[in-house]
């Protein structure tokens, strides 16, 4: 209880850098409620849409480990407030869209850029920084649970949008609110001064830049973490693209599909809280690859079945309960493996990982479903692969415990 008493300076920063990921991370959910009508009215396939959404994940995992390095030379607030202004700027694009380019640089390239400079690795380290250790993993879970929660208005409301005007005022309906971030970025930027990294005495944190990545990727439990971690990406970014599209293909109302992903961002919130407390109890790598085999086997039973209303919403509540959970105990691992100073940018290396896997599960998934008409072998894959990197995450981090490979040499 004191621990959490602690909180209260620094919970204005806290409740900004929630506020600044839950907008980032819902505009970037609620993208795929525009593909069908954005395909339809302007000279861009399918294939096009997920390519742009592809190249969104793939420019920011490349962008992530750097945003990590700058964010400890310049601090977080310039790099955090970089990000927002480039997230205005890419859902501006896109509502301006008349043609593949515009959509690849709105989507694709900056909201890419802002993802990784003012969404959840920035938020989780400015977390990391501020609460004590016996309570950081809970507080991530929390954190992370907050920011979930946009996707719960932003999926809605741009598909209310869209449907009572066109896709463009919605696009520029989410730029608007995009504003929003930018006095939220500022306020969390405090933690430049709140919490400035105190190096730790134990060697963890005292490594330049290029050490620690080297010692990040000599680490075993480091590498297959990152590795199932590129699954978990191309599940997750393959729901966001291709749900919506999949429902209008079985015949269900369009608001389903924003109501499905608005659902997914609720049961976040659950997922995101009951992770972060296990992951303060339990081993979070094992926790990892029980939430990776446990999607796998809720996405084989729902598109086994004919989709209906009420499938769908029991899929989007299980599937939101094991999607950002994953958050905080990935966070977490880090820092128990190499410290805090680092954490941005190790977890971005992580992350790209990631972030490869969600360009094949986007650009991946359209390009199956163009070639067969249907999105059955993408499915087959995804499953098939859930359930190897889960099983293999579980086995890996019971019979090799992960240890801080930094601290040890110290």
């Amino acid at each position: 209880m004191s621990s959490f008493r602690a909180l209260r300076p620094v919970l204005p920063i806290l409740i900004a850098a929630s506020l600044m990921l839950t907008l980032s991370f819902g505009f970037r959910q609620s993208l795929g409620i525009f593909m069908p009508s954005l395909t339809r009215e302007i000279a861009v396939t399918v294939t096009d849409f997920t390519f742009a959404i592809a190249m969104q994940n793939l420019v920011w995992g490349l962008c992530q480990p750097l945003a990590g390095i700058l964010a400890d030379r310049w601090g977080f607030r310039p790099v955090m407030i970089t990000g927002v202004v480039f997230y205005i700027i890419g859902l501006t694009s896109l509502a301006s869209a008349d043609g593949v380019f515009m959509v690849i640089l709105g989507a694709g390239i900056c909201v890419g850029v802002a993802m990784a400079c003012a969404s959840f690795a920035m938020t989780m380290s400015v977390t990391s920084r501020l609460v004590p250790v016996s309570i950081r993993s809970t507080a991530l879970g929390i954190v992370s649970a907050v920011g979930s929660l946009g996707v719960m208005v932003t999926a809605p409301l741009g598909q209310f949008l869209v449907s009572s005007f066109d896709w463009r005022i919605a696009l520029f309906g989410f730029a608007l609110l995009a504003v929003l971030a930018l006095p939220a970025a500022w306020i969390a930027g405090r933690v430049d001064k709140e919490a400035p990294l105190e190096l730790s005495s134990d060697n963890s944190d005292r490594l330049p830049a290029g050490a620690a990545i080297a010692k990040a990727f000599q680490n075993a439990p480091f590498l297959v973490m990152a590795t199932a971690y590129f699954v978990c990406g191309m599940q997750l970014v393959f729901l966001t693209t291709h749900l919506p599209s999949y429902l209008q293909i079985c015949g269900m109302d369009p608001m389903l599909g924003a109501s499905a992903i608005g659902i997914i961002g609720g049961f976040n919130v659950v997922g995101s809280l009951f992770f972060g407390w296990a992951g303060g109890r339990w081993p979070k790598l094992v926790l990892l690859g029980i939430i990776y085999c446990s999607r796998s086997i809720v996405l084989a039973c729902y598109f086994i079945l004919p989709p209906t209303p009420e499938t769908t919403i029991l899929f989007a509540a299980l599937m939101g309960f094991l999607w950002l959970g994953v958050s905080p105990l990935v966070a977490g691992s880090v820092i128990e493996m190499f410290g805090l100073r680092w954490q941005a940018m190790l977890q971005g290396f992580a992350f790209f990982s990631h972030q490869m896997g969600s360009f094949l599960g986007a650009f991946g998934g359209g390009w199956l479903f163009d070639k067969f008409g249907s999105y059955d072998l993408a499915l087959q894959i995804g499953v098939s692969l859930g359930l190897l990197a889960g099983a293999v995450q579980i086995l890996f981090a019971l019979y090799r415990p992960p240890v801080n490979p930094i601290a040890a040499q110290g």
